[in-house]
């Protein structure tokens, strides 16, 4: 590690509490590594919250005057740990989610060629494995992990890597050109994953690494039930699966993924369990507006490229 300068960038908003446990641990485990903070502002509470642990800590801190998202946090992050910390490597990091020296030199070593843009093996807090690579699969929009890769190995898809730990080179991030922020939340890992490959870097799992994340330790209640998920959870995910086929996709298989957003949508809802439905009107509207406003997306997309022509 002494001879990359590594930055592990983490995106908060109202997460101080995460913050507080596991990056802590991560910040002990990784000495040498500069520990940037992007605090998205929520309250000024959570802000001065914030600012204790950055200064406890000696982290820097990127303190945004509002809410960027989290692709807008990680671009403000990355601006700072390349030109103020001198990064060499960024690695992405979620509020809940953390990762031990060895692990990290596994990623460091895995991606020494500076053009590989990589991830751990990501388990959850029972030590279940949470991602192991995944794919969108192009027919549809759906998603699938390495089981369904080997049960249709000729299907068409794109491979992606997570952004709750992921490794970043240099030379990886000017080649993909960053997060794109339109997405502000969810889907802009897969996206910047696309832009890498299809730009020559390469995508892996290292499987001798692991991370450890508390899935929806940053889209939950402390009062939800651990299924449950948050409305702007149900509605970037709708509205971005859209987005993205905008932004990627040929008309055909663009028309595809509008066709099956209403099956799409109802799939991302039952993520959060079925006991939700008793009180409907938050992921009802989530899925109305998600689908709104990601068809509308599609279609200014389809507008620009008319006039192009």
């Amino acid at each position: 590690m002494s001879e990359r300068a590594l930055a592990v960038i983490v995106v908060n908003y109202g997460s101080a509490a995460l913050l507080s446990t596991n990056l802590v641990a991560t910040a002990a485990a990784l000495p040498e590594a500069r520990i940037v903070v992007v605090d998205n502002r929520s309250t000024a509470e959570e802000r001065r919250r914030v600012e204790e642990l950055c200064a406890l800590h000696g982290w820097d801190l990127v303190a945004m005057d509002a809410n960027a998202g989290f692709g807008g946090g990680v671009n403000a992050g990355a601006t700072h740990a390349f030109e103020v910390a001198g990064a060499s490597d960024l690695l992405l990091l979620n509020p809940d989610a953390r990762i031990d020296a060895s692990s990290t030199a596994a990623l460091l070593d895995a991606t020494s060629d500076g053009m590989t843009l990589a991830s751990p093996r990501v388990e959850d807090a029972e030590g279940r494995t949470w991602f192991a690579g995944m794919d969108v699969y192009l027919a549809d929009g759906s998603m699938g992990g390495p089981r369904r890769r080997r049960e249709q190995p000729s299907a068409r898809r794109l491979p992606w890597i997570s952004g709750a730990c992921m490794l970043i080179p240099r030379a990886v991030w000017d080649l993909s050109g960053g997060f794109d922020e339109e997405y502000f939340l969810y889907w802009e890992d897969v996206d910047i994953s696309v832009r890498a490959a299809e730009r020559g870097a390469r995508l892996l799992v290292v499987e001798d690494a692991i991370a450890v994340h508390d899935e929806g330790g940053t889209h939950r209640g402390q009062r939800q039930r651990p299924e449950a998920k948050s409305e702007l959870y149900y509605y970037y995910n709708i509205r971005n699966r859209l987005l993205f086929a905008a932004r990627h996709l040929d008309a055909a298989d663009a028309e595809a993924w509008n066709r099956t957003a209403w099956l799409n949508a109802r799939q991302v809802l039952l993520r959060g369990g079925r006991r939700q439905f008793l009180r409907p009107l938050a992921p009802l509207r989530a899925a109305w507006r998600g689908v709104r406003d990601g068809r509308r997306l599609m279609a200014g997309a389809r507008s620009r490229r008319g006039a192009e022509v």
